[in-house]
């Protein structure tokens, strides 16, 4: 039982991480129907930035407290990461979004291209490690075998991040003029237009806000990791995708259900079968859900107007 609790909590916390990246995939695809698979990338690219300035604060700058360094780190890594995010949209996708529809995809694929080997080449294609953050633990259950089930502080941290962001972005999408702005375009774009919205500024904010979401998503899987490599965003990024998709992709609760799905379900494989398989086991879901249940847990089906 206390191995059970265990994997759980890594499960959620981990599921916390895929489902931020996950929104980012869903905002997107819900108002102009394209699947932005460089958003992996630029979760990778935001860890990257979260690195950097840690770095320099704790080395350079010697700031000793750990909690204002990791809230710097989180702003920096938004404002740079949303502003490479809205550069991408405006000079990758932009011109592109009247054309045929692989058009954007392929742009999509050769931006993650792009943007894996800039920091291949920019950081070396080393591990790049960082000091250990928020090492204390507490102790949830203690057995008689002498296996601890522990609660870190780091995964209280994300944990409690990630639901403090939803929160605020909830609101952001109901009750805000920039998510009237963002819910209109999703339903009909031209319309929208027509009715005084600038669409191009609610995608291109769109675009920005999905990526601070994966920034935070990045500093957080650098807290909990400890080490960030250019070939982390791929993986994460397939997964959080896997998430979009099985949460219904298009629906934001349906991301985060997704991701946290996605991390249970990849924690409790390595934890009770193999570890070296738990990458199959989640990419199998995305199989499985696109088979069977195309529109995913709380997305809803595609109906066209002919």
């Amino acid at each position: 039982m206390e191995y059970f609790l265990q994997q759980l909590i890594n499960g959620i916390t981990l599921g916390s991480i895929y489902g931020l990246i996950a929104i980012g995939y869903t905002m997107v695809f819900g108002i102009i129907g394209m699947v932005n698979f460089s958003h992996g990338d630029i979760f990778m690219v935001s860890a990257f930035v979260a690195l950097i300035v840690f770095l320099v604060l704790t080395t350079w700058l010697g700031m000793a407290s750990m909690f204002f360094a990791l809230i710097i780190m989180l702003v920096v890594a938004m404002a740079v990461t949303g502003l490479w995010s809205w550069t991408i949209e405006k000079l990758a996708y932009r011109p592109l979004r009247g054309s045929f529809r692989l058009a954007p995809l392929i742009s999509a694929i050769g931006m993650s291209l792009v943007l894996s080997n800039f920091v291949q080449v920019a950081q070396d294609p080393r591990n790049k490690p960082v000091p250990p953050m928020f090492t204390d633990v507490i102790q949830v259950v203690t057995s008689a075998e002498g296996f601890n089930t522990v609660l870190s502080y780091r995964q209280i941290a994300i944990v409690l991040i990630t639901t403090l962001l939803l929160a605020a972005f909830w609101y952001v999408v109901q009750k805000t003029s920039l998510g009237r702005a963002q819910r209109a375009c999703e339903q009909d774009r031209k319309m929208a237009a027509l009715l005084g919205i600038d669409v191009d500024r609610t995608i291109s904010a769109t675009f920005v806000i999905g990526a601070a979401l994966a920034a935070v998503a990045g500093c957080m899987y650098l807290m909990y990791y400890g080490v960030i490599s250019y070939q982390d965003g791929f993986i994460p990024g397939v997964k959080a995708f896997t998430a979009a998709v099985l949460g219904g992709i298009g629906s934001l609760p349906g991301a985060v259900l997704g991701g946290l799905l996605i991390g249970l379900i990849e924690t409790f494989f390595s934890g009770y079968f193999s570890l070296a398989y738990k990458d199959v086991a989640a990419f199998s879901i995305l199989a499985v859900v696109l088979i069977f249940m195309p529109q995913g847990i709380l997305g809803r089906p595609e109906v066209e107007k002919v």
